[in-house]
């Protein structure tokens, strides 16, 4: 179980980026072909407006997917990118993967909690889930298998939502103010998720965590309701890339 108080976590980057077309429509490779996405952001360093959707130049092109309060903020912990940059053979700079808040420091999914609120400038924002990673990562950088690299590694990173608009920038820290939920690190959820389908009294302790984003917790109550499969994730990882 993480420490509580104090945590304070400083950023490396702030990105923004609004939808745009990246493909064309009749390319033999499904890699190539036309998509409409976000996640191509830009390292942003003037102060920004954070509403309870977005910053200030942010969007989402699959409202039905991402974005909406649970989503306000995707966030991802900077001490992972030497580690994929080395197994894509590739430099990987801030924002690669489409997040938001890139962290620096050492602060991973280990060390944060579903529910912990961070005041960040005048905003206040809280974890509400973690990322699960879908195939447009693999669009992005064209390898199809990232998004399961993302998602078996457990380096997903993770969602806020915002509890209080207001002015925020990359040089603000975000500092650690409530920690509700110790026992669900973001972690801990991912492994409940992805690593231990099978046990249906964690997939019901899940969602029985108030702070849980919506999406998350109609999956996890799917699946121990039998209404969903236990496995359900080719659709996300693959998409586009399949066939």
């Amino acid at each position: 179980m993480p420490s509580l108080l104090p945590l304070s976590i400083p950023l490396t980057a702030v990105s923004v980026g609004k939808p745009q077309q990246l493909g064309s429509p009749d390319a033999p490779n499904p890699l190539a072909r036309k998509w409409v996405t976000a996640i191509r952001k830009t390292a942003v360093t003037e102060p920004l407006w954070l509403d309870a959707l977005n910053l200030t130049g942010d969007g989402q092109a699959n409202l039905k997917a991402h974005g909406g309060p649970d989503q306000a903020l995707c966030v991802y912990p900077g001490t992972h990118y030497s580690y994929w940059s080395e197994r894509v053979d590739q430099p990987l700079l801030p924002g690669s993967f489409g997040e938001n808040l890139t962290l620096a420091g050492s602060c991973t999914e280990q060390d944060v909690c579903l529910g912990d609120v961070f005041q960040w400038g005048e905003a206040q924002i809280q974890i509400s889930q973690p990322r699960s990673p879908c195939f447009q990562l693999g669009l992005r950088w064209q390898l199809p298998l990232l998004p399961k690299w993302l998602q078996d590694s457990g380096f997903t990173g993770w969602y806020m939502r915002v509890l209080q608009p207001g002015r925020v920038s990359a040089h603000d820290t975000l500092e650690l103010i409530e920690r509700p939920y110790p026992e669900w690190t973001v972690a801990r959820a991912n492994s409940v998720k992805y690593e231990l389908r099978e046990d249906l009294a964690l997939s019901a302790a899940l969602p029985a965590c108030p702070a849980l984003g919506h999406l998350w917790r109609q999956k996890m109550l799917g699946r121990t309701s039998g209404t969903l499969p236990l496995y359900d994730d080719a659709n996300r990882l693959e998409g586009l890339t399949a066939g």
